[in-house]
């Protein structure tokens, strides 16, 4: 039994180690601290593994130090303490010592004390660690999942400054920023989801199969659109050189000890073996391969969640039957997810196994992957509880800003900024155009575009519409007016900015004001005619039974053949009359040219050659000789 047990303290070791050659990340977020002045600036925190960090967002409060309770390992109940703020007041931040119980037992207890967020102080100079939930076996881990406050480890250097200045009576506000936790360099997030197949290992594996079902949907929706790349891994392990013929080591790998995962139970004498496990998860590594190039990678969820509920270990239902009746259920390839699984049995390596083993180590900023299970998201580990509300809200975080999906602008996961005095951006209430788009970090003041039309401006103060039909969007923000059945615009499509139209004058945006031509002496003012003002334009006429000649503003007779004209007409009439005079002399001169042009061209050519009789074509021959064209 002795050898049993060593075997399989072995075999956990290197699944908690993971790679020797590789590394773990801490995940961190800033922390700012805003006062007092002597403590003012941006330090460095690690990301607790459990609870809901605020990925995306930001929290302000004020820190609070107990005076009893100071490791957080009791009930603040029992000290008859609360931290709950007032109305008004801001969030309480607890800040901790490190030490005497788990990280999560202080978390806990700081949030049924009413604490917004936990601060643990480390109890050693040492660089950053990563505050993780307790191992299965240790502790009642119930209440692991009811842990909904953001934690965060910070360095004994700033702890005991934080602790110094609130014993002299300052107080120290903080700014916990998640802002960067996560990159979002663009419109498309990509994640991996380090899981099991394993329902026997506690709390742990439970909550993991809740969160499949949980999220099933959101990452179906996601993957689905386009908005996310999804890809789920299995962590395995080698079996050591020495046991690799081992009874033990057979029945817990496959593929000659190259691949192996612990015992479900951890017994080796009942119950399911890790060889079963490997082959489970092997099997879904190769389900998600084929529906992938199907085009429908989403449908692991559907496998994954279904496989939990038709096949559990404790109906011993837990079989490779059982697993090829849900995936012929959902319409996947099963003799391509066979071939792809191939011989478990062979003394030879496994290419979706060894893929799995090599993505396991960190690459990049990314650590290797430990723990289980685990969230990848853009390539930085995620810290936190599984949640979906959680989980969303990472993923949302790991957007470029203003091309999140609407799955991460819903209430339940972020604040709409625009609600609130329209962001402080531009709006035309009016037309109900504005220039705040929400995003899941906050707000955007960009200028909209609206059927087409893109508006222009800073977006906080000015958007105007710009390029071709922007007259059809409220005008292109141009004066407009109607009156007497006539409609007056200061907007068109061909030109940008707004000009009020010929007959108004003013600014074209707020005002266009009618000219009065006749007041201004620009229209109408020939000796005998009679000017009268109109809107946009003005009219004219003549006395004396004259008619008004609006192109030349001047009167001339109505009478038939009567020589009578206007003294300015009279000489413009004459002009008129030269000129066409000219023209018409021109025109005669140039026919009789060409006509005496064309008779000596024929005389010519007759020397050469036959013509036909009159008027027809003249036939050219082209001969070359010499490089020459006669």
């Amino acid at each position: 039994m002795g050898g049993k047990l060593g075997l399989l303290s072995a075999l956990c070791l290197l699944l908690c180690c993971g790679s020797c050659f590789g590394k773990f990340v801490v995940e961190k977020n800033s922390l700012k601290v805003t006062s007092p002045d002597a403590l003012k600036g941006v330090y460095e925190c690690a990301i607790g593994n459990f609870g809901v960090p605020q990925y995306g967002g930001t929290l302000v409060g004020t820190v609070v130090y107990p005076k009893s309770n100071q490791k957080g390992c009791k009930s603040f109940h029992d000290f008859d303490l609360s931290f709950k703020s007032k109305p008004g007041g801001l969030p309480t931040f607890l800040l901790l010592d490190r030490g005497d119980c788990f990280f999560t037992l202080k978390a806990w207890n700081a949030q049924n004390g009413g604490a917004a967020a936990i601060l643990v102080a480390d109890d050693k100079a040492e660089p950053l660690i990563t505050m993780d939930t307790p191992e299965e076996g240790n502790v009642d881990a119930e209440y692991l999942q009811n842990i909904t406050i953001p934690s965060a480890l910070i360095t004994k250097s700033l702890g005991d400054s934080i602790k110094k200045k609130l014993s002299d009576g300052e107080m120290i506000n903080i700014n916990l920023d998640w802002t960067e936790a996560l990159p979002h360099p663009d419109e498309r997030v990509e994640y991996e989801f380090w899981t099991n197949s394993n329902d026997e290992c506690g709390s742990k594996c439970e909550s993991q199969i809740e969160f499949v079902k949980d999220f099933k949907g959101a990452a179906q929706i996601l993957e689905q659109k386009g908005y996310t790349q999804f890809t789920p891994h299995y962590i395995t392990w080698y079996c050591p050189e020495a046991f690799i013929l081992s009874k033990q080591c057979k029945s817990q790998c496959i593929n000659h000890g190259r691949y192996c995962a612990p015992d479900p139970e951890q017994d080796f004498s009942r119950g399911y073996d890790g060889k079963d496990v490997v082959e489970q998860n092997l099997r879904q590594v190769c389900f998600h391969k084929v529906a992938n190039e199907s085009g429908k990678p989403w449908l692991w969820w559907d496998y994954v969640t279904d496989f939990a509920i038709r096949c559990p270990m404790k109906e011993k239902k837990y079989t490779k039957e059982c697993a090829e009746h849900v995936i012929q259920s959902l319409g996947v390839d099963l003799k391509k997810i066979n071939e792809c699984i191939g011989d478990t049995e062979a003394n030879v390596d496994n290419t979706v196994l060894k893929n799995e083993q090599d993505a396991q180590i960190g690459k990049g900023s990314r650590g290797d992957v430990t723990i289980l299970p685990t969230l990848v998201i853009n390539n930085r580990q995620y810290r936190g509880k599984l949640d979906r509300g959680a989980v969303l809200k990472a993923i949302c975080a790991g957007f470029q800003e203003t091309t999140e999906p609407a799955i991460c602008l819903t209430s339940d996961l972020q604040t709409n900024e625009c609600l609130e005095n329209n962001g402080g951006c531009w709006q035309d209430k009016a037309s109900n155009l504005t220039a705040c788009k929400d995003t899941f970090r906050g707000r955007v003041c960009e200028c909209p575009v609206v059927q087409g039309v893109k508006f222009k401006g800073d977006g906080y103060t000015h958007c105007e519409a710009s390029g071709a039909l922007r007259c059809g969007i409220n005008n292109g923000g141009c004066w407009k007016k109607s009156q007497d059945g006539v409609t007056f615009s200061a907007c068109t499509d061909s030109s940008e900015g707004c000009k009020c139209p010929h007959g108004f004058k003013g600014d074209g945006v707020n005002s266009c004001e009618d000219v009065d031509e006749c007041k201004e002496k620009t229209a109408c003012q020939c000796p005998e005619c009679n000017c009268k003002n109109t809107w946009g334009s003005y009219e004219c006429s003549c006395g004396g039974g004259l008619l008004y000649m609006r192109e030349y503003d001047t009167c001339i007779s109505g009478k038939k053949g009567s020589a009578e004209f206007s003294g300015g007409f009279s000489f413009l009439w004459i002009i008129i009359l030269a000129v066409a005079v000219t023209g018409a002399g021109y025109a005669i001169y140039k026919y009789r040219i060409r006509r005496y042009m064309d008779s000596e061209i024929r005389a010519i050519m007759a020397q050469y050659m036959p013509l036909d009789n009159g008027g027809g074509e003249i036939p050219v021959h082209n001969t070359q000789r010499g490089g020459l064209d006669i």
